[in-house]
């Protein structure tokens, strides 16, 4: 059986998508390792399907660059970003390991109109000297950040999980042999590859990184990048909630525990939440995989609804949360796909929703029943969601999505939280297997190639695609 880790779903990265932006990154700093030791003075990088047809609106070459020259996700200062790709495109040189060549970005990284099997995000790298083919790798960029190196298909990491888990019928079944909680099987399992210590500093940091992102969202205003125009509207929607002054994630809390807010306020504040997460997505910000980074506003913007807005708060109830929701996306992940190359806008922000309400369902009190009911819930409301970004930019429809998915996330656990699952038709499995089903029935021009919906009927001028 497959083995995910909660932070395998999570990965602390760099917008806009993970598909096209975290993976293509990952992809040249794994072939970075695979060349140390090798001379060369060419490189070639081509990119193919999904990859080629909307990876410019989403970063994918200046990823690959940052990849190639040494910068991790984890730790580049987004800032920055800009500036250094400014100064190897003015210099035209690369260095790799000892080997210094001529490098050209627009002529060494080709945007191919050939198809290519495999995968939709193909991504291939090769490497000459003296005009001899050397090295070829081609990897596949498989959404929320994985990524697989042709012929290393099948080398599935294999589970030595305490609790192996492949479908929520295997969660039933571990809950009521145990008598152990969703959660603390989740815990166990991810006990068996780090301490529980380590377990929990990175969940932190995970919500650290979140509100950091939330908070720059809340905080800049302008244009987004990449020639759509796109005004900023996460921090109007904060003006026009709140008179204080914010600057620091201590201002927000004050600001918002300083009242009691009526329903349309607070899904004001859920709507602002997961629109700044996204606004800075598309600008190259830092944030985390959810499991996606066109879905990266749905978890963080449910999470806060809980923490600003619920009063059942208890010892590990964002440990909690984290455990669940990375736990309800693997599922997805082995059963079917977190890639809207390859099942759409349902296969993000459907899974984050789904995330998401299964998450809340377990802070709000439900049980493991309840939880996998929201979790069907919410996916079953999503099913046959298209992507189909304007101009291949993470941007429109994709910010409001988040928003709009996570109110779905949070319906979806009130009605969980209220019915007796017993009586419920469909169940989490079912729903994942008909996304799968659903993916493959879907024409490929709605799979994020912005070759049609939305892309394909609203005329905008866009200089970068």
């Amino acid at each position: 059986m497959e083995a995910i880790s909660i932070f395998d779903i999570f990965k602390i990265g760099v917008g806009p998508s993970s598909s096209h932006t975290l993976g293509p990154w990952r992809a040249a700093s794994a072939f970075l390792t695979e060349v140390k030791d090798i001379h060369f003075d060419k490189i070639e990088i081509r990119l193919y399907g999904s990859l080629s047809k909307t990876g410019k609106g989403h970063a994918t070459d200046k990823a690959i660059q940052l990849g190639l020259l040494g910068f991790q996700p984890e730790t580049i200062k987004t800032k920055e970003i800009i500036s250094i790709i400014d100064k190897l495109a003015k210099n035209e040189q690369l260095t790799i390991a000892s080997n210094t060549f001529f490098f050209n970005p627009n002529e060494h990284i080709v945007f191919t109109n050939e198809d290519k099997p495999g995968h939709p995000n193909t991504i291939k790298f090769k490497i000459y000297f003296e005009k001899t083919l050397v090295k070829e790798s081609i990897y596949y960029s498989t959404g929320g950040g994985f990524i697989i190196k042709k012929g290393h298909e099948n080398n599935t990491q294999l589970s030595n999980f305490p609790y192996n888990i492949q479908t929520g019928k295997d969660i039933q079944t571990h809950v009521e042999s145990s008598g152990l909680t969703f959660p603390e099987i989740i815990m166990r399992n991810e006990k068996s590859l780090m301490p529980q210590k380590e377990i929990k500093k990175r969940i932190k940091e995970l919500f650290s990184v979140m509100k950091e992102c939330v908070l720059r969202g809340l905080t800049t205003d302008g244009i987004l990048p990449g020639g759509l125009n796109v005004v900023r509207r996460s921090k109007v929607l904060l003006e026009n909630l709140t008179t204080s002054k914010i600057k620091t994630w201590k201002d927000l809390e004050k600001a918002i525990r300083k009242k009691k807010w009526n329903f349309n306020e607070i899904n004001q504040w859920v709507s602002c939440f997961a629109m700044a997460v996204n606004e800075e997505n598309a600008a190259m910000g830092r944030l985390v995989t959810a499991p996606t980074n066109g879905s990266a506003g749905v978890i963080p913007s449910v999470l806060l609804y809980y923490y600003f807005f619920c009063e059942h708060q208890f010892k590990d109830d964002i440990e909690q949360f984290f455990l669940v929701a990375g736990e309800v996306g693997s599922l997805f992940k082995k059963g079917a796909t977190i890639s809207a190359a390859m099942g759409g806008c349902q296969a993000e922000i459907g899974v984050s929703s789904a995330m998401a309400a299964g998450a809340l369902t377990q802070l709000l009190g439900g049980d493991y029943k309840q939880i996998l009911m929201a979790s069907e819930i919410a996916m079953e409301h999503h099913l046959g969601l298209t992507c189909d970004p304007i101009g291949g930019l993470v941007q429109i429809p994709c910010i409001e999505r988040n928003s709009m998915g996570a109110m779905k996330a949070i319906t979806a656990a009130n009605l969980a939280l209220s019915l007796d699952p017993l009586n419920s038709k469909v169940n989490l499995d079912a729903v994942i297997r008909t996304m799968w089903d659903t993916a493959k029935s879907m024409d490929r021009k709605f799979k994020e190639t912005s070759e049609g919906g939305l892309a394909l009927n609203i005329s905008v001028i866009y200089p970068e695609c």
